[in-house]
């Protein structure tokens, strides 16, 4: 944590205040991807409401870049209601939501039990579908107008399965729900937009943890990329931070991969 703090405060003089004045929800945010783009969100001049389940982690990574913490459970309604209230009563309205908040589960068709493809699908799809149907009543009472950008984190395997078939389902079906939200707000007449963003390997702190345990797994996810390296969490915070961002405001129901071509190449011999 102390690496990645050091490197947002070198880049911090350089930021523009890209998203200055506005308010963002992110899921997840205490560890990962999402924390990257809190840190990012919060440098770019946004006013952050860190929505995760760990407490502990999540207060802490608030403090440190000027957020606030919430705790939210993405599966349950009455979690989300609370959080529409609180957004309402602090901020008055909100202008991005990104739905990053997400599980693995390791397992392929043979071993997946009911229980567990239930929990992942309510986690990485359903909370998706929630996040997606709150931003769109809170950004439906902006000030401005019913106005503001969506982003729903997708994966790389959202173009190309991987045998753990809760989570390759869920990420597909992210593209279809995310395409949904943004042609019903469009023909709506809202200035609501929608975009998934299609991370690949990314060195996470979990990820690191791994490559620790297992100095192999660093190669195998490099060689992923034709790249040949893994993508950082910064990499993808930079491309939520366009997509919330006024420069995007003619980009919705679109896929941005941040995969370093994972996707584009075939196989080589």
């Amino acid at each position: 944590m102390a690496a990645q703090s050091e490197w947002y405060s070198i880049i911090g003089s350089s930021m523009s205040g890209r998203l200055a004045g506005k308010v963002a929800v992110v899921t997840g945010g205490a560890s990962g991807i999402g924390e990257g783009i809190v840190r990012r969100f919060s440098t770019e001049g946004a006013r952050v409401l860190l929505a995760d389940l760990d407490e502990a982690n999540g207060t802490a990574i608030a403090a440190e870049c000027g957020a606030e913490f919430v705790t939210l459970d993405v599966t349950s309604v009455e979690s989300w209601q609370a959080l529409e209230t609180k957004t309402k009563a602090d901020f008055g309205r909100l202008d991005i939501m990104v739905n990053n908040a997400g599980i693995v589960s390791n397992l392929d068709i043979t071993a997946v039990t009911l229980e567990v493809w239930q929990r992942l699908i309510n986690v990485n799809l359903t909370g998706v579908m929630l996040g997606c149907q709150t931003a769109i009543s809170l950004m439906r009472g902006h000030p401005a107008g019913e106005t503001g950008s969506i982003i729903n984190m997708a994966s790389s395997t959202s173009y190309l399965a991987i045998p753990d078939v809760a989570y390759t389902t869920s990420k597909a079906g992210v593209v279809g729900l995310t395409k949904s939200v943004a042609v019903h707000c469009a023909n709506e007449g809202f200035n609501i937009r929608c975009n998934s963003i299609h991370p690949g390997a990314t060195l996470t702190a979990i990820l690191k943890t791994a490559i620790e345990q297992m100095p192999e797994v660093e190669e195998a996810c490099k060689r992923m990329s034709p790249l040949n390296r893994m993508g950082t969490v910064e990499e993808v915070a930079a491309m939520a931070v366009f997509l919330a961002s006024d420069e995007a405001s003619f980009c919705t129901g679109g896929q941005y991969a941040v995969e370093g071509g994972t996707v584009s190449q075939h196989p080589r011999m």
